[in-house]
C-alpha cells in the first residue's frame, strides 16, 4: 500500500523542479550538493506535499528515513535527539521535519549542537511557515551546505494542470482559478468540491466545508476579534497600510495589528502596503461575505469613504492610486469586471516620460497604430511631455507600454485642431453639446499603447484610468473627460453606464477611433465614482451551514436550556451560527429571535400546543419538565410529545434561516 501511495504521489506531483533537482543531487552523493534543505511558505502552499515527495525519493534511493512532525515534538532537545537518533548514528540517513514552525525554538540548538553531529552522508529537510533565522543563511560556514527556498504559488499553467488532473469540468476552471490563485491547497479543495451540485460556471462558489478547511489551513488561529477585523480589512483592501487600519478600525491599536499582519506568512510587503496571497484573501473575503454579509458591506463602505477622503484631502503624490484601490473593492461588480483586471502577473509601474524613452515610445506607436499616429505622439510629446507616462515591468524594468493624458484649455489651439483629428473631434463634441467656458479645460486620455495587450483590459489601462480620474477629481475647471479606443463598438459595450459614446469616429492614418466622454460639471467625479461603486449587492447566495444539521439542532436545544442564563447562553454553540453573525448585540438579539421563532409556531394549527410546551418548559421558569407539564395540566407523556414536536418545528424553522437568511426562509 505504501508503494501504491508513493507512486500516486509521484504521478500527481506538480512543479517544485528546483527543490527536487537539488535534493536528487544530494541523494546521489554529489559533494557540491547541499546537506540541509529548508522550505518555507504560508499554509496550503505545498510544503508537506513536497516533503512527502522528497521522502519518497529518499526511500527509492534506499536511504534510511526518519520523519518527524513539529506539532508533536517535545520541548526537550534530548527528546528530539532520541526521536532522530538514526540521523546521528546511521550513515546516509535522511531526517525530514515538517511543521517546523511549531518547534522553531529548537533552531539555534539545531544548527549549533545537533546538525554538526550528523552521520556520514546524512541529509536533513525542514519545512515550516517561517523562514530560517537570517544568520544561518548568511553564515559562511553554512553557505554551501544550506539550501533555502520560499515556496511560491503555482503558475497559471501549473494550476490548470492540477485542475485538469483533478478532472474538474473545464467551464469551472476559470472561476476556481480566480478564487484559489496558485495556492495548491485551495486549488485541490476547490477542485474536489467544484463539480458537486453546481450548474452554471458563473454560479460556482466555495462551499462552507472548503472555506472552513482553508481558514484553518491558510490562516490558522486568530488571537482576538480586533485581529479578525484587521484580517477582514486586508481581505478587501488592495493593499493595507497602518494608516488605513487606523482610519477604518476606530479605537483599535493599529500599530499592533499592522505588525501582526506583517508577520503572517501569507502576507507580502509591497511599496503600497501589505498584500495577502490570493487564496488567503479570497478565502477571508468569501467567508466574511457568507458568514456576515452586513459586516462585509459595512467594512467595504468604511474603506470606500476613506479612499474618497484621501482623494479629496491627501497630498498630490498620494492620490494617484486611490481610485484604483477604490475600484478594487467592487471588482466583482458587472461593470468593473468588464473594464478592469487586477491580475498581478506582469505587474507594471508607471514613470514620467524621460527624453531617452521617446524612441521606444515612437516605435511602439508606429508598430501598433501606424506611422501617422506615431507622428501625433511626437507632436504631443513636444507640446505636453508631462502628460506622458511609460510603464515598466516590475520584474525586469523593461518598458512595455505608454499612455498620454492631455489637459487642453479653452479656447482650443488652432494648431492642435489642425494636427490631431481625435482632439478636434473632442472639441467639436463640446461645442455642439455644452461649450467649455473661460477658465475651463478638457482632459483626454489620448494614447494607451501596450503592444502585447493592445486595447484590451490590462493593468496599464487600469492605472492610466485611475490617474485620469484622480486628476479630474483634483483639477480646477475640468469640464469634460474623454477616452479614446480603437475598437469602438467593443469598448462602447464595456463603458456603458460609465462613459457616453459621443458617436464621433475620427480617423488617423488607416485606423478609426471611438470617442467617449463624461461631463464633470454635471456629475462631479466623486458622485460618478459612487454611482457605480455603491450599487447594492445582489442577494447573498444561500449555501451550506458550517455545521451539520444534527450539531445545529443540538445547539438550539442547548440555547433553550440556557435561555434564562445570559452568561451560559453566550458561551453556547448557537452564538457561532451564521444566523447570529450580523447581530450587534448577539446575546440579546439571539434570545429575542428564539422567542419570536417559538411564538411563530402558533401560526400553524399544528404548532399551537408545541408553542405552549416550549414556552412553559424553557421561558416560564419552570424548574423541571415535570413542573412544566403540571402547569399546563397535561400528563407528562403528552407534554413530552408536544415538546418533541415543538423542538422539531423550531429547529426546522431556524435551520432554514441558517441556510437562506431571513428573507428567503419559507
Amino acid at each position: 500500500m505504501g508503494e501504491r501511495l508513493s507512486t500516486a504521489r509521484v504521478r500527481a506531483f506538480i512543479g517544485r523542479d528546483e527543490q527536487l533537482t537539488r535534493f536528487g543531487e544530494a541523494l546521489a552523493g554529489d559533494p557540491r550538493a547541499p546537506f540541509a534543505f529548508y522550505a518555507y511558505g504560508p499554509g496550503g502552499i505545498g510544503k508537506s506535499t513536497l516533503l512527502r515527495r522528497m521522502a519518497d525519493d529518499a526511500r527509492a534511493a534506499g536511504r534510511p528515513l526518519v520523519e518527524l512532525d513539529g506539532r508533536f515534538v517535545s520541548r526537550d532537545p534530548a527528546e528530539f535527539e532520541r526521536a532522530a537518533g538514526p540521523f546521528l548514528d546511521a550513515p546516509g540517513t535522511v531526517l525530514v521535519v515538517d511543521s517546523f514552525e511549531h518547534c522553531q525554538w529548537l533552531e539555534s540548538w539545531l544548527w549549533h549542537r545537533f546538525l554538526p553531529r550528523a552521520a556520514d552522508g546524512a541529509l536533513v529537510v525542514l519545512a515550516g511557515r517561517l523562514g530560517p533565522q537570517p544568520q544561518w543563511a548568511a553564515d559562511p560556514a553554512w553557505a554551501g551546505l544550506l539550501h533555502v527556498s520560499e515556496l511560491e504559488p503555482f503558475s497559471e499553467d501549473q494550476a490548470r494542470s492540477l485542475l485538469a488532473a483533478a478532472r474538474l469540468r473545464p467551464e469551472l476552471r476559470g472561476r476556481v482559478l480566480r478564487f484559489a490563485g496558485g495556492n495548491p491547497l485551495a486549488l485541490s479543495l476547490a477542485a474536489a468540491a467544484g463539480s458537486t451540485g453546481c450548474g452554471e460556471a458563473e454560479n460556482w462558489s466555495p462551499s462552507a466545508d472548503v472555506l472552513r478547511t482553508l481558514l484553518a489551513g491558510l490562516i490558522g488561529e486568530v488571537p482576538t476579534a480586533a485581529h479578525r477585523r484587521a484580517l477582514e480589512v486586508a481581505a478587501q483592501a488592495y493593499a493595507t497600510s497602518e494608516e488605513l487600519l487606523s482610519a477604518v478600525l476606530h479605537g483599535e491599536d493599529a500599530h499592533l495589528l499592522f505588525s501582526w499582519l506583517r508577520d503572517l506568512p501569507f502576507m507580502e510587503s509591497t511599496h503600497r502596503g501589505l498584500h495577502p496571497h490570493d487564496a488567503a484573501r479570497e478565502t477571508l473575503a468569501a467567508d466574511l461575505r457568507w458568514r456576515a454579509p452586513t459586516a462585509f458591506t459595512s467594512m467595504r463602505g468604511r474603506l470606500m469613504e476613506e479612499y474618497l477622503r484621501v482623494l479629496r484631502e491627501a497630498p498630490e503624490e498620494r492620490v494617484w492610486t486611490v481610485t484604483d484601490e477604490l475600484f478594487y473593492l467592487f471588482r466583482e461588480g458587472e461593470t468593473l469586471a468588464r473594464l478592469r483586471t487586477w491580475s498581478r502577473e506582469d505587474e507594471v509601474h508607471d514613470r514620467p516620460l524621460h527624453p531617452d524613452d521617446l524612441p521606444v515610445v515612437l516605435r511602439m506607436a508606429a508598430e501598433t497604430e501606424g506611422a501617422a499616429s506615431a507622428e501625433l505622439v511626437r507632436y504631443w510629446a513636444r507640446r505636453q511631455p508631462q502628460a506622458f507616462s511609460v510603464y515598466r515591468l516590475v520584474s525586469t524594468g523593461r518598458i512595455v507600454a505608454f499612455t498620454a493624458r492631455l489637459a487642453l484649455p479653452a479656447p482650443p489651439d488652432p494648431e492642435d485642431l489642425a494636427t490631431d483629428p481625435v482632439v478636434a473631434a473632442a472639441w467639436e463634441h463640446t461645442r455642439t453639446t455644452d461649450p467649455v467656458g473661460p477658465g475651463e479645460h478638457i482632459g483626454i486620455s489620448r494614447f494607451s499603447v501596450y503592444p502585447e495587450r493592445y486595447q484590451v483590459p490590462s493593468r496599464v489601462i487600469d492605472l492610466s484610468s485611475s490617474r485620469a480620474q484622480a486628476e479630474s477629481a483634483r483639477a480646477r475647471g475640468r469640464a469634460y473627460g474623454f477616452a479614446v479606443y480603437q475598437d469602438a463598438e467593443t469598448w462602447a459595450a464595456r463603458v456603458k453606464g460609465t462613459l457616453d459614446d459621443t458617436g464621433a469616429r475620427p480617423r488617423v492614418g488607416e485606423h478609426t477611433y471611438g470617442l467617449f466622454s463624461v461631463d464633470w460639471r454635471r456629475e462631479p467625479v466623486e458622485t460618478w465614482l459612487r454611482r457605480f461603486t455603491s450599487a447594492p449587492d445582489g442577494p447573498v447566495r444561500s449555501g451550506p451551514s458550517p455545521v451539520s444539521r444534527a450539531t445545529f439542532d443540538q445547539s438550539v436545544r442547548e440555547a433553550l436550556t440556557h435561555w434564562r442564563d445570559a452568561a451560559a447562553f453566550a458561551a453556547g454553540a448557537l452564538m457561532r451560527a451564521r444566523l447570529a453573525a450580523d447581530f450587534t448585540d448577539p446575546v440579546e438579539e439571539l434570545r429575542a429571535l428564539l422567542r419570536r421563532a417559538v411564538d411563530d409556531l402558533a401560526q400553524d394549527p399544528r404548532g399551537v400546543r408545541a408553542r405552549e410546551a416550549l414556552t412553559t418548559g424553557y421561558f416560564s421558569g419552570a424548574p423541571t419538565q415535570e413542573a412544566a407539564a403540571r402547569r399546563l395540566g397535561l400528563p407528562y407523556g403528552t407534554y413530552r410529545r408536544h415538546l418533541r414536536q415543538g423542538l422539531d418545528l423550531l429547529c426546522e424553522a431556524l435551520w432554514q434561516r441558517e441556510l437562506h437568511g431571513p428573507a428567503e426562509t419559507p
